[in-house]
């Protein structure tokens, strides 16, 4: 994912191949996300923000490290996706085999649906950043704060169908519901993300 072009990994996600898949689509939306609010933060220095100065440090230097690790997660959501189908492709002739197939399967689809959760936690750190650096923001780009948040928004939501689609082939009752709660804290986050959008749209209209 790091060396690839935008256009080549939008042919891989046109093309009918496995993955990427929405799985890697949400990831780069956090990515996309998280650089927008570094921008914003790299945009907000200078002795007119001097007061800021701490606050616009730590939210740059944050929305760097996750802009990182969205890239981690696309990958990690492309090698996950594969290791279920190579899972399904275990032979199944014998109740050993059966019951081997069976254990890959869920163990494999349990790995996909934990990295969308990484996703939802990454966009929710993003929309907190976005929160804390609106109000300080330059506002020559505080649209971009709004932007931030709209991609936050798409990760986690994309991020969420990702884990569901999973959920029927895992039977461990622990691992389902943690993964169904962290489906569950996407509607708030969506609000949150309403909310910013909201306050932004109010300055750039007052």
């Amino acid at each position: 994912m790091q060396q690839e072009t935008i256009s080549s990994f939008l042919d891989s996600l046109a093309a009918r191949v496995p993955a990427p898949g929405g799985g890697a689509t949400a990831a780069l939306h956090v990515g996309q996300a998280a650089a927008l609010v570094a921008m914003v933060a790299r945009y907000t220095t200078g002795d007119r923000y001097a007061e800021h100065s701490a606050l616009v440090e730590r939210v740059c230097t944050s929305a760097d490290a996750l802009r990182g690790k969205a890239l981690q997660f696309a990958e990690d959501d492309m090698a996950a996706f594969t290791s279920v189908i190579d899972a399904y492709k275990l032979p199944k002739g014998t109740d050993e085999e059966n019951a081997a197939r069976s254990a890959a399967i869920e163990g494999a689809l349990v790995n996909a649906a934990r990295v969308p959760v990484e996703v939802i936690d990454a966009a929710a750190a993003v929309v907190t950043l976005a929160e804390e650096l609106g109000p300080v923001a330059n506002r020559n780009v505080v649209s971009d704060v709004a932007a931030a948040t709209e991609a936050a928004r798409a990760a986690a939501t994309t991020a969420r169908v990702n884990v569901e689609i999973n959920l029927p082939g895992i039977t461990d009752p622990a691992i389902r519901q943690s993964l169904i709660d962290s489906a569950a804290g996407v509607d708030a986050l969506a609000d949150r993300a309403d909310a910013v959008t909201a306050q932004v749209r109010k300055q750039l209209n007052s």
